[in-house]
């Protein structure tokens, strides 16, 4: 066991891009923790999809040695849609190095992540990073940051993850400035578990980091919140390989194995005490996240059904910030509504979903969660898919989420952020110059005006410069409508949609003009129409394949004709009266992808 004092635990945080998977590398090159021969970029980043996307998912942690000292250390996501991943990494901490770019200066998830750990109560080393860039400019933003964040000019060290020039330092100052873990090694056991994934051979590997008291291997062990009980198999560390150990004392970090074959026993949040000695109060867990956007997901081949609920089961254990519930669509047969923070996770997870268990999957356009109230009730309807919404006659009022975004910006494309906000909906709150060259603007604005592309918006009007971050900011009434898209007169739930009154026409002359290209001809004509309630706002028609009746009339009397091209047309009507349109699955992919 390790004499505690000794012990530093700590989280990289920053914005996108701003350079923590590299300072990691250069850490673990630095103390000799990985063989410069295995060294690779993003050493930590262990999944495909982080490497090829140049970002960080899911916060790592490894142990390394510094003079003599043992470092704890956990490298985070950066994106906002990753924030609850950064907050659970806090809470094995005592402390941060806050990264910012020195080329960049601060950007809206620097701000965001910095406040999170001064929630924490944790001690903060900031470093300006990427000194050895041509357009670096250090000495103007530490001003920046001792402005806006407080931090004394004269404590930001300056470094470069990618030479390593200034990370001994960085690290002395980590060493020096963070506080030793705290914890009684006399105490009943209490270890919280930050992290987990399944290992289809070894069950669930979780990590924790023990509060008081000694984890041992052969021991006993309580989980607090479900009362489960299991055998310990193998505790160790990660140095980033595993490697097995005899016990973990206070204050440090590692790993446990104890066959958990049922994910849901050791969640995130969850307390590890001993069978025999157990604790009587639990560690304060984490919250819950709230999900923003919502979207179905269903099985390209319906059999597939069970395989994504188990898939799902496995990687909510890894994501705990997505929440799933069976539904049924009439057009797209079962499937789960599934609730994501944003945009980029809901990305991330569907991606995962097909590389890691092989899925082949829909996912219907993201919607958020609106509130109705029906007339003569003062009791909320929460909505958050357009088939649960009430008749347009029956209900008072609809209330959507809002959201407050904060942008950073340089000040020429302030013009450019404000049309696009406005645009959307957004009202104005704050404008403050964080340096006379940048500034800090504020909105009020409703979220499913920024779940769409909002942020891809932002990026092209300002060139890349401008950074976003958001919070969310309630709800507020709003003239929101059902707008149902019919085929042949029969309404399809997955192409339904909640939107604005303003932007309905627009909506619905868009979705019907694709349905229009993608939706095969028939054997008789298929209007496809936008409606809200019982008002048609846009249609269009797929005509219908004809056969040439008459291809074997050579001249001949014309009442002839009539009366084949007549009884054609008595054919066709009939037909459309019991006829089903037939979509195929290439059409629902396709226009679920209107926004794009």
């Amino acid at each position: 066991m390790i004499d505690s004092t000794k012990i530093r635990n700590l989280s990289i945080i920053a914005h996108i891009d701003h350079g923590k998977s590299t300072l990691s590398d250069r850490i673990l090159e630095l103390t000799g923790a990985v063989d410069p021969r295995e060294m690779r970029e993003q050493y930590l980043d262990t999944m495909d999809i982080e490497r090829e996307r140049g970002i960080t998912i899911k916060a790592q942690n490894v142990r390394v040695h510094w003079k003599d000292h043992v470092i704890h250390l956990i490298d985070t996501p950066g994106h906002v849609d990753f924030g609850y991943e950064v907050s659970r990494s806090l809470a094995a901490c005592e402390g941060v190095i806050l990264l910012v770019d020195a080329s960049q200066g601060i950007e809206a998830q620097t701000l965001a992540n910095c406040y999170l750990a001064m929630e924490h109560n944790l001690e903060i080393v900031a470093a300006l990073n990427k000194i050895d860039l041509p357009a670096a400019d250090p000495e103007r933003y530490a001003a920046e940051i001792e402005k806006v964040l407080g931090i004394p000019a004269n404590e930001i060290l300056r470094i470069s993850g990618k030479t390593g020039v200034g990370v001994p330092e960085l690290l002395d100052a980590a060493v020096a400035r963070i506080p030793a873990p705290v914890g009684d090694v006399d105490k009943p056991l209490r270890a919280l578990i930050f992290d987990s994934y399944y290992d289809q051979y070894r069950g669930v590997i979780s990590s924790l980091r023990v509060v008081d008291g000694t984890l041992r291997t052969d021991s006993k062990l309580r989980f607090m919140q479900t009362s489960a009980v299991h055998e310990v198999e193998e505790i160790g560390i990660r140095t980033p390989v595993q490697v097995a150990v005899e016990s973990l004392g206070p204050g440090e970090v590692g790993y446990l194995i104890a066959g958990i074959k049922d994910v849901g026993e050791a969640r995130s949040g969850e307390t590890v005490t001993s069978y025999a000695d157990s604790a009587s109060e639990p560690l304060e867990g984490y919250q819950d996240p709230k999900p923003m956007v919502f979207c179905g997901l269903y099985p390209v081949d319906g059999d597939e059904f069970e395989d994504l609920r188990e898939s799902l089961e496995k990687l909510r254990l890894n994501d705990s910030s997505f929440t799933y519930e069976p539904e049924t669509s009439g057009a797209l047969g079962f499937g789960f509504r599934c609730g994501f923070l944003g945009l980029l996770h809901m990305e991330i997870v569907r991606e995962r979903l097909e590389r890691e268990f092989g899925l082949s999957l829909i996912a219907t356009s993201p919607s958020v969660e609106y509130i109705a109230y029906l007339e003569g009730s003062d009791i909320p309807v929460k909505i958050d898919r357009p088939s649960d919404m009430p008749a347009a006659q029956s209900v008072s009022k609809v209330e959507e989420p809002f959201l407050q975004i904060n942008i950073i910006t340089p000040s020429e494309y302030t013009g450019a952020i404000m049309e696009l906000c406005q645009s959307r909906r957004g009202e104005m709150n704050r404008m403050e110059y964080i340096s006379p060259e940048r500034l800090e603007i504020g909105y009020r604005i409703p979220l499913a005006e920024v779940v769409l592309d909002l942020f891809d918006q932002l990026k092209s009007r300002t060139k890349g410069y401008a950074s976003l971050d958001y919070d969310p900011a309630g709800y507020g009434e709003s003239d929101l409508v059902k707008l149902d898209i019919l085929l042949n007169g029969v309404p399809v739930d997955a192409f339904s949609a909640i939107i604005h009154k303003s932007k309905a026409y627009d909506y619905g002359r868009k979705m019907t003009a694709k349905l229009g290209e993608l939706i095969p001809r028939q054997l008789f004509d298929v209007p496809i129409q936008a409606a809200i309630g019982g008002r048609i706002i846009a249609r269009e028609t797929v005509k219908a394949r004809r056969k040439d009746v008459l291809a074997k009339c050579y001249g001949g009397d014309i009442s002839r004709k009539r009366k084949l091209l007549e009884k054609q047309k008595e054919g066709k009507k009939r037909m459309k009266n019991i006829g089903r349109v037939e979509v195929p699955q290439e059409a629902f992919i396709s226009a679920l992808r209107l926004d794009d």
